[in-house]
């Protein structure tokens, strides 16, 4: 099963040279910050990362699957971005970098803004719930 330790060599390897060794971004390069920004959403200056604002882990693997690294877009197998995300949530402090990632485990991750979305009451829009 995908570890954090395969996904530091993977991240390493594929994307580190977009969103930096710290993850704190390299906007240059394209990369945006990773990880950061816990509770500033609502502050005066919000850090929008994966940590501070995405409501499911189930969005990163996704996002990674199919749009990354920026080179070479769906190149990562399952396994690889699996153990990405477990690297990057690990980093975070949303995982234990001991956990294994996988698809029954992935959506089971408790995201720090999982709450911070609200059902949008418009009579015209399709739910998806």
């Amino acid at each position: 099963m995908p570890t954090y330790a395969q996904g530091k060599e993977v991240f390493a390897a594929q994307c580190a040279a977009c969103h930096g060794d710290d993850l704190a971004g390299i906007p240059e390069a394209g990369g945006d910050k990773l990880i950061g920004g816990r509770g500033s959403l609502a502050s005066g200056q919000p850090v929008k990362t994966i940590e501070s604002y995405w409501p499911y882990a189930t969005t990163l693997f996704d996002y990674v699957r199919r749009a990354m690294p920026l080179s070479a877009p769906g190149s990562l197998t399952d396994d690889e971005v699996y153990a990405v995300a477990a690297y990057v949530l690990g980093e975070a402090g949303i995982l234990d970098q001991g956990a294994t990632l996988d698809a029954s485990s992935l959506p089971k991750v408790q995201m720090p803004n999982r709450d911070g979305f609200v059902p949008d009451p418009r009579p015209d829009v399709a739910n998806y719930e």
